[in-house]
């Protein structure tokens, strides 16, 4: 029998199927919390204090105190690979208000809760190129920065939910939205780029984007490449005219985009910038200076 795997609950860890959140927890209730989807390649978890440091910033932006100090919580994440002898995965970092009332206000709510997730993941990055997704433009407009902003990864996803329903009901992988403006934001949960005359875009933070960890090292690579790579306005025009638009997440890695609402981008295929870019960064994911060591000696194996 598979042995079954264990999740960080508040401290302690407990098996899968008795790990268990207050219904009253407000994070249920009314989303409210903070979230981190993170990766582990070969036994390195891929820019964890990025990732440490960006739910820090989304915990304050809402004024939710994380229980756990920076190194304790990188403690715990790299803790809970260990405890399910994990080197590749997918780990997910949660935050919340914690339990409370049937009320909105977070002050009657006595802790936070916190917990953490780890299950095997293989990466798709490697020599084989990027799967290709077909989008379309969702009617669902981005929520606004000065609303439930999504530079703060909360755990109130549904404005995502609902373009991926619409994407789902025309049988396309994933949604583009647009920004309050017009202008694009970004997919369902992950962050676009597009290539054109072999200069690359990405939509600025004016369009309520999430700042994407996978995202911000895609542009340090584009410069480290000698690629012209700018954060700016993108209109819908500026996409279905692209030589090339591609998809960035942590979990996601790197998905070229092949059409737009049935218009077909560059070949419809995987573009040579979009190539280069995945064949890079599938390098980097496994190298040491860009992540954190799970286990202290390489000689461990699990």
């Amino acid at each position: 029998m598979e042995k079954e795997q264990f999740i960080y609950v508040d401290g302690k860890f407990v098996e899968k199927s008795k790990a268990v959140v207050s219904v009253f927890d407000h994070g249920l209730l009314y989303g409210d919390g903070v979230f981190e989807g993170i990766r582990a390649y070969s036994g390195s978890v891929f820019k964890l204090s990025e990732h440490v440091d960006r739910l820090y910033d989304s915990a304050k932006s809402i004024h939710l105190k994380v229980p756990l100090t920076k190194s304790d919580l990188t403690e715990a994440v790299l803790e809970t690979l260990r405890k399910n002898r994990l080197r590749d995965a997918y780990i997910r970092l949660v935050v919340t208000r914690g339990s409370g009332d049937l009320g909105v206000d977070p002050s009657l709510c006595k802790a936070p809760t916190l917990f953490i997730i780890a299950e095997p993941m293989a990466s798709g990055l490697g020599p084989k190129e990027p799967k290709v997704v077909r989008l379309i433009m969702s009617s669902v407009r981005r929520d606004s920065v000065a609303a439930t902003s999504h530079e703060i990864k909360s755990l109130n996803y549904l404005n995502s939910i609902l373009a991926k329903i619409e994407a789902n009901h025309a049988g396309a992988d994933d949604a583009i939205l647009l920004d309050q403006r017009g202008f694009v934001s970004e997919a369902s949960v992950t962050n676009i780029f597009l290539v054109k005359d072999q200069k690359v875009s990405t939509p600025s933070s004016a369009a309520g984007i999430l700042h994407g960890i996978t995202r911000s090292r895609i542009i340090s690579l584009c410069s480290d490449l000698g690629l012209d790579i700018q954060e700016r306005d993108v209109t819908p025009f500026d996409l279905v005219t692209a030589d090339e638009v591609f998809l960035a997440g942590t979990k996601s890695e790197i998905l070229a985009v092949g059409a737009i609402g049935g218009t077909k981008i560059g070949s419809g295929g995987v573009g040579a910038v979009t190539r280069r870019l995945y064949q890079e960064f599938s390098r980097i994911v496994q190298r040491p200076d860009e992540g954190t060591p799970v286990y202290e000696a390489e000689s461990v194996r699990v």
